[in-house]
């Protein structure tokens, strides 16, 4: 079973790594919605699965998460980037809490139920719990979308973008963002050294417990 994980405040000791924890994060009609505060990360391969993104208080539970291949680079705003979501869809999603993470049962209960808010029927997205609920943005919505239809841009199940990723390059994303993945592989095993779960040690003092934030 995979074990997932997060940086929290680890930094790499490579100073020329650019780190996209502190990137904006914009939703539909290029509303801000955060920025990546932490990624979710699978601990057998190095590969990131979600983002952290933190709203900075409009949301209630302060935190959601973004499956990392729903991403897009942003159309207006340089090393930042986008995903078709409102605010209005990202409240229906199941509270976010951190410590969720380290706990295997209480991840997989929450993947669960995160994965299982979503369906598809044609072109239309709906809420499971709600059917009559359509949330699926119109293509005028998605701000600098190049995508060639609603099907291709909004209704990808999370539960598909969450598997099957393993080594896998977002070229999508850019260099930056591969960048940091692949600096993020190379150094897992110092990274997940303390790990109660898979680790074999006390972490590494070759990977720095601060990081830098890009202010904005």
């Amino acid at each position: 079973m995979n074990h997932y994980g997060t940086l929290r405040d680890c930094r790499f000791a490579d100073k020329d790594t650019d780190d996209i924890r502190g990137s904006n994060v914009y939703g539909l009609n290029d509303d801000k919605l955060g920025d990546i505060d932490d990624v979710i990360f699978d601990h057998g391969t190095g590969d990131i699965r979600y983002v952290v993104v933190d709203t900075g208080g409009w949301l209630s539970s302060k935190k959601f998460l973004v499956p990392a291949d729903r991403l897009q680079p942003s159309a207006k705003h340089n090393d930042d980037y986008q995903v078709n979501l409102s605010k209005q869809q990202i409240e229906s999603f199941p509270p976010y809490d951190e410590k969720t993470v380290s706990d295997n049962d209480r991840w997989n209960d929450y993947e669960t139920r995160y994965n299982a808010g979503w369906t598809t029927d044609g072109d239309v997205l709906h809420r499971t719990d709600d059917p009559g609920r359509i949330i699926t943005p119109r293509p005028d919505e998605i701000a600098g979308s190049t995508t060639s239809s609603p099907r291709t841009s909004s209704v990808t199940s999370a539960r598909n973008t969450s598997a099957n990723l393993s080594n896998t390059n977002r070229t999508h994303l850019g260099q930056r963002w591969n960048k940091f993945e692949n600096r993020l592989r190379s150094d897992r095993k110092l990274i997940v050294g303390g790990c109660g779960v898979c680790g074999t040690g006390p972490m590494s003092t070759g990977v720095d417990r601060d990081r830098d934030r890009k202010v904005g």
